[in-house]
């Protein structure tokens, strides 16, 4: 009698015991990297939401609401320079502390393996999404030294899709190290490759995590001179 195969949660590191039943005979099972118990702690964005960043209205309080936007957005919208760049940030998950330990365990610990968790969601949320262009943010020389890899590509090309490199950073300080006012008021932080052209072409930025939106909007202001007729994010976590 053969063992019964099983995989292991990258997370906890767990069994994964396989479905057994009459299904499972006759479909092909995915193969499985995160358990239900590690699972169930990734909280999925749902219910009624600002209409920019998906930050969900009911953790926020109602005075930070103007209309369907959050302040964030509203203020980001008031100004004429920042004005209708970000059509609509798409985040999988609420930010809780076990998403930010398993978001530093992969971006700051070089746990590459754990990208495999979000493959499924990456592509489930991408194939309702009108795109052309998959744009990762980029990191600082000095930052894809210290860590071996960008996370933001690692997620599009894990998830099957390749990436358009067309950002280079040029500002290397830690954005996790800013107030949200100095994030939101920095200078430009991302050059574009020369001669860049995407008449008509609607963008997905990718990347981990969506705080301020300070870093898409300097991405998407970049792209949107370019010629980017939309342009919409997708994030891990919110």
């Amino acid at each position: 009698m053969y063992p019964i195969q099983s995989d292991y949660c990258l997370i906890c590191h767990s069994v994964i015991m396989p479905i057994i039943g009459w299904r499972a005979l006759f479909s092909i099972e995915k193969e499985k990297y995160i358990c239900s118990t590690c699972e169930g702690k990734l909280e999925k964005l749902e219910g009624e939401a600002c209409r920019i960043c998906g930050r969900p209205f009911h953790l926020l309080e109602e005075k930070f609401q103007i209309g369907d936007l959050c302040y964030d957005c509203f203020r980001w919208e008031e100004d004429s320079e920042w004005k209708n760049l970000l059509e609509k940030n798409h985040s999988l998950f609420h930010y809780n502390e076990f998403l930010k330990e398993v978001i530093a365990q992969f971006k700051f610990r070089g746990d590459y393996v754990l990208v495999k968790i979000f493959v499924e969601f990456v592509q489930k949320e991408l194939s309702k999404m009108d795109m052309d262009v998959l744009v990762p943010i980029p990191l600082s020389e000095e930052r894809l030294y210290e860590r071996g890899f960008n996370q933001a590509k690692a997620l599009i090309v894990e998830s099957g899709f390749s990436p358009q490199e067309l950002l280079t950073r040029v500002h290397s300080e830690k954005q996790s190290k800013k107030s949200r006012s100095e994030r939101i008021h920095v200078p430009q932080v991302f050059r574009i490759e020369p001669e860049t052209d995407l008449a008509g072409k609607r963008v997905i930025l990718i990347d981990d995590v969506y705080t301020t939106g300070s870093t898409l909007r300097h991405a998407a202001k970049l792209l949107k001179d370019a010629g980017a007729e939309s342009i919409q994010s997708l994030t891990l976590a919110r």
